[in-house]
C-alpha cells in the first residue's frame, strides 16, 4: 500500500492543477498566459512575497445583476439571464479574480424543499430585495447532547425537518448502520417506504432535477468565461466556523450568546463536535484544482463578544478547523466580517498556524494593525468600504486604495479588496477600484 500523501504533497498537487493551463479551454495563448500570470501573482502574495503588482480582488454580487439589467430574482430563477449578466460584467470591467459572484439559480429548488431559514427575491420577497436570513432558535437548548453525540444524525433527523417544511419524513430516517448484517437491510428499507418518507424523497429528487439544469448552465457559463477572460477563481468552496454553525443557524444569536453563561461546557463541546463536519464542508465539492476555502466569519467579531470570550469559545474550534483544512492540502480564506480590532489579532498571531498557508480578508479591521500582527505569516486584504462603491467618487476611491497600498503593500503579502460583497455601486467607482493597483501598486 502506498504511503498516504502529506499535507504539503496534497497542497502542491492541487496548486499545480490550479496554476496549470493544460486542459482549460482558453480561446488564445494570450488569455492562457494572462490566467497563469494572475494565478501565480496571487500565490506570490499568499507566500508573503512582493509580486510585480498588487492583486486586485473584486467581490461583486448584486452589482453584477444591476449592471446586467436583470433583477435579483433572476439570479435565483433564471440561469440564462444570470449567465448573460456575469458575462457582461466580465466583459466591461475585466476583473483579475473572481470571489463571490452574480448568483446561482437555486430558487425553484428552495421552493420545492420548503426552505424557511432564508427569504429570497422572487420567493417571499420582491424581485429586487436582497435575500434575508430569518433569525430563530432552530435547535432547543435541551438538544445539545444529541448534537454532540452524533452531529450528522442530529442535523438529518432534527434540524433539517425544522428548516425544510417539505422534508418532515427525515425525522424517521433509519440508522445507516443497519445493513452491517444482512437482516438489517430490510430494517433500513422499510422506513424509507412509508408515505411520508416517499413524499420527502420525491421532493428531494424533484429539487435535484431543477437544480441540476441550473448548475449545468452555471458551470458551462463559468467554463466559457474562464476561456474567454482568463480570470482565476479564489472561491473553490465554502464553509463556516463551528461556533457560527451553532450561533447563526442552530441556536441563533440570542441562544448562543446566552449559552456562554448558561451552559458554557455544552457550547464548547458542541463546537468541538462540529469541527470535523466544518472541515468536510470546506474540502468536499470544491471546483477542480481550486486551492481556496472561503470561511465567512460572523459571531466572533468585536460587536458580538469580548476578546476573552473569543479566546475561549470561538478560537479553539476555529483554529482546529483551519488546521484541518491545511492538513487536507487547501488554503483557508477567512472572510472577517465586522472588525477584529479588540485583541483578536493577538490571539491569531500567538497561534502556531504555519506561514503562507492562510489568506485573511478583512471588513472593518484596522489594516495597519492586521499587517503588524499577522504580516509575518498570513496574507491579508480588504477594508475598502462599500460606501465608497455606492456613494463615493472615482477620486475618493483612488485616494482610499492608494493609502491602503502605501501603508500595507510594502513587504508583500497584500491584496486589494472590498471589505464586503458589493451589491450597490456606481460603475465608475468599480472601474476606479479595479485600475488603482495598476497605477499605485506596482512594486
Amino acid at each position: 500500500m502506498p504511503e498516504p500523501k502529506t499535507a504539503e504533497e496534497k497542497f502542491q498537487e492541487r496548486l499545480a492543477a490550479w496554476l496549470s493551463t493544460e486542459g482549460k479551454p482558453f480561446e488564445s495563448g494570450e488569455i492562457a498566459r494572462t490566467y497563469k500570470e494572475r494565478a501565480k501573482r496571487f500565490m506570490d502574495v499568499v507566500d508573503l512575497k512582493e509580486p510585480k503588482q498588487v492583486p486586485t480582488v473584486m467581490m461583486a454580487a448584486g452589482f453584477v445583476a444591476a449592471y446586467g439589467g436583470i433583477s435579483l430574482a433572476d439570479t435565483f430563477y433564471d440561469a440564462e439571464k444570470t449567465a448573460q449578466a456575469n458575462r457582461k460584467y466580465l466583459e466591461d470591467f475585466q476583473p483579475e479574480y473572481l470571489l463571490a459572484g452574480g448568483g446561482m439559480p437555486i430558487g425553484k429548488a428552495l421552493d420545492i424543499l420548503g426552505y424557511t431559514m432564508y427569504k429570497w427575491p422572487g420567493g417571499d420577497l420582491p424581485d429586487d430585495t436582497p435575500f434575508q436570513f430569518v433569525e430563530g432558535e432552530y435547535m432547543p437548548v435541551e438538544e445539545y447532547d444529541q448534537l454532540i453525540r452524533n452531529p450528522e444524525g442530529y442535523v438529518l433527523r432534527n434540524y433539517y425537518p425544522r428548516i425544510f417544511k417539505n422534508l418532515k419524513g427525515l425525522e424517521n430516517l433509519p440508522s445507516f448502520f443497519e445493513p452491517a448484517e444482512i437482516v438489517g437491510v430490510a430494517k433500513l428499507l422499510m422506513p424509507l417506504a412509508t408515505p411520508q418518507m416517499q413524499e420527502t424523497l420525491g421532493k428531494i429528487a424533484e429539487a435535484i432535477e431543477y437544480l441540476r439544469s441550473g448548475i449545468d448552465a452555471a458551470m458551462q457559463s463559468s467554463t466559457e468565461n474562464l476561456g474567454r477572460f482568463g480570470v482565476p477563481s479564489l472561491a473553490s468552496t465554502l464553509t463556516f466556523a463551528p461556533f457560527d454553525l451553532l450561533a447563526d443557524s442552530m441556536r441563533g444569536t440570542r441562544g448562543a450568546l446566552t449559552d456562554m453563561y448558561r451552559c458554557p461546557d455544552k457550547l464548547l463541546a458542541a463546537c468541538d463536535a462540529l469541527v470535523d463536519a466544518s472541515v468536510r464542508m470546506g474540502i468536499a465539492g470544491g471546483l477542480p484544482g481550486g486551492p481556496f476555502v472561503c470561511i465567512p466569519l460572523h459571531k466572533g467579531a468585536d460587536a458580538f463578544m469580548s476578546k476573552e470570550q473569543f479566546e475561549k469559545f470561538y478560537w479553539p474550534s476555529f483554529k482546529a478547523q483551519l488546521e484541518g483544512i491545511i492538513e487536507a492540502g487547501m488554503i483557508p480564506l477567512p472572510f472577517v466580517e465586522g472588525s477584529y480590532n479588540n485583541g483578536r489579532l493577538d490571539v491569531i498571531a500567538a497561534s502556531d498556524l504555519p506561514a503562507g498557508k492562510t489568506v485573511w480578508l478583512f471588513d472593518q479591521t484596522d489594516m495597519k494593525l492586521a499587517k503588524e500582527k499577522l504580516g509575518g505569516f498570513a496574507c491579508i486584504g480588504g477594508n475598502v468600504p462599500s460606501s465608497l462603491f455606492a456613494t463615493g467618487t472615482p477620486e475618493k476611491m483612488e485616494d482610499h486604495c492608494k493609502k491602503l497600498i502605501d501603508d500595507i503593500a510594502p513587504g508583500g503579502g497584500f491584496f486589494l479588496a472590498p471589505g464586503v460583497v458589493v451589491d450597490n455601486a456606481k460603475p465608475e467607482n468599480v472601474h476606479a477600484f479595479l485600475r488603482t493597483a495598476g497605477k499605485f501598486g506596482v512594486y
